[in-house]
């Protein structure tokens, strides 16, 4: 069989290498960020449309779904991190290691984990209900982890209500439409399809410029960065790799599964950068949120694949 490579991760690609060469500054910032917040609206409010009641009601009341998710968010990583640092102290500098501890102490992801959950064919209902679940107990959560794990006062951020109103109100507003546009979101899924993929290429164009902005490419040297990327990418295959077996080991369904996988293994850049502002002295959020930032991109590049994977061997049963 000849190999083909899948049009969505070469599409993710393209958008780090346009964002490498041609970050968006100035006025295009706020123009991409409006154009992310109105894309994920947009996705919200089909995921809500095409979902039946019935199915939102089974992802709301799927607690243990829930409470497997938030322990390999909140206890999982952090324990990860620290056997990590633990096992190689001198392999980082102490702001370096800080900030990936600090990666480990924060909350999930929701726009990526449910367009991922969505593009694999999981249990997307309890994609929004976990992954939006685990960003506003994050606000609260992450603060006092991060006191415990690097014996730090936490502060706290205000961003629960902007969750509430750009991710939940659209998914409320598709409900509640239902009725009227429901059909028509169920006969369009390429439309739905879009979103979640275009959604996607947007935060990571918009985030990537922002740390080729700010000197992502200059802050260390090659040999560092190779050191934080290797850090990241042992602490993501850990995860997945106790997310899949895990859920398997506790007899999770395909849709449950996929759903601990992409809701479990992510963390979040947009939250994550506003904390470090206000937990960390100034002078060390430059180190402290570069970690974040790496991991961020190889999360989306690594689930991109594995979403794919799951669509096709999902296709294949149809």
């Amino acid at each position: 069989m000849s190999f083909r490579p899948d049009p969505f991760l070469l599409c993710l690609l393209a958008t780090l290498g346009v964002a490498t060469v041609l970050p968006c500054r100035g006025a295009a910032v706020p123009f991409f960020t409006t154009l992310a917040v109105v894309l994920i609206a947009l996705m919200f409010f089909l995921q809500g449309a095409r979902l039946s009641r019935a199915a939102v009601v089974e992802g709301m009341t799927a607690w243990k779904l829930h409470l497997t998710i938030l322990g390999c968010t909140f206890l999982l990583f952090p324990l990860l991190g620290l056997g990590l640092r633990a096992v190689m102290p001198g392999l980082l500098s102490n702001d370096v290691w800080m900030g990936v501890l600090f990666l480990c102490c924060l909350p999930s992801t929701v726009q990526s984990s449910i367009a991922f959950t969505s593009i694999a064919r999981g249990n997307v209902p309890a994609a929004v209900c976990s992954a939006t679940a685990s960003n506003i107990a994050g606000i609260f959560i992450t603060p006092i982890l991060v006191g415990l794990v690097l014996a730090k006062q936490g502060g706290q951020t205000g961003g629960g209500l902007s969750i509430v109103l750009q991710l939940l109100l659209p998914f409320v507003a598709g409900q509640v439409l239902q009725p009227w546009v429901g059909e028509w979101a169920r006969r369009n899924r390429k439309l739905l399809s879009f979103s979640d993929r275009g959604s996607i290429l947007v935060v990571v164009y918009t985030a990537f410029s922002e740390a080729v902005v700010n000197g992502l490419w200059h802050r260390l040297p090659p040999t560092q960065l190779a050191a934080i990327a290797a850090v990241d990418c042992g602490l993501l295959a850990a995860v997945l790799l106790v997310t899949r077996y895990g859920s398997q080991m506790m007899g999770w369904s395909r849709e449950d599964e996929i759903t601990i996988i992409f809701c479990g293994s992510k963390k979040t850049l947009a939250s994550g950068v506003p904390m470090a502002n206000v937990l960390f002295p100034s002078a060390t959020v430059g180190l402290v949120v570069l970690p974040l930032m790496l991991y961020h991109q190889i999360q989306l590049f690594v689930c991109a694949i594995l979403a794919r994977r799951f669509a096709r061997e999902a296709e294949s049963h149809e």
